[in-house]
């Protein structure tokens, strides 16, 4: 199944080149509906449709998730052990997979194809428009010690898991979080041996 579904050849070449970044318009740091509400409300939905998200709401929900609330010292909205911000979000979407780049808040891309496919076998993985998928980068963890850093980037891909969780809660949009199969992902993206797929989260509108 996953060989039918991988990228061709000129895609993983594709992730030398400079394919180019988003800029996403300034975070609305204001509306939405309470902590205390948004806690009642949040969920796992599962069933999406399959219309875009604007930009604004990539926006708001990539800034809620790990955006740069404190910009004058690089502090974000999510915790990280020992701030090493070892997290990367991985944007899939039908025209691509992105990273974000919390500062200067963009999408940068990194593959020209659709790898939602790749982040779940379930059936939403092909209709959720945006999977977002959670990599620990080990280099960022030089004073942690190896028998720790996948116990850290669990606990760090949890705070941002659950950023999003209450952002969509808010907001109106549904979310769930869900395993993968990390193998051919990682080989789509070419990732690093210290690099790690964590988990990933299907976010959208409910149907």
């Amino acid at each position: 199944m996953y060989g039918l579904l991988a990228l061709t050849a000129s895609g993983v070449m594709a992730l030398a080149q400079d394919l180019g970044s988003k800029a996403l318009p300034a975070p609305q740091m204001s509306g939405g509906k309470p902590l205390m509400q948004a806690l009642k409300e949040r969920r796992s939905i599962r069933d999406f449709k399959s219309d875009a998200l604007s930009d604004q709401q990539m926006s708001d929900l990539l800034w809620a998730a790990f955006g740069m609330n404190r910009p004058e010292i690089d502090h974000r909205t999510a915790p990280s052990a020992q701030n090493n911000q070892d997290v990367d979000i991985y944007v899939a979407m039908a025209e691509g997979l992105y990273v974000y780049e919390a500062k200067p808040h963009r999408l940068k891309k990194v593959v020209n194809q659709d790898v939602r496919l790749l982040t779940s076998g379930q059936p939403f993985g092909k209709v959720a428009p945006v999977q977002l998928v959670y990599i620990s980068d080990f280099a960022r963890m030089p004073k942690v010690g190896p028998e720790l850093r996948d116990l850290y980037a669990g606990v760090d891909t949890g705070c941002i898991v659950q950023n999003v969780y209450l952002y969509c809660a808010s907001s109106g949009l549904a979310a769930v979080v869900h395993e993968l199969d990390r193998a051919p992902l990682a080989k789509a993206i070419n990732l690093r041996p210290d690099q790690r797929i964590v988990v990933a989260q299907a976010v959208g509108l409910p149907k």
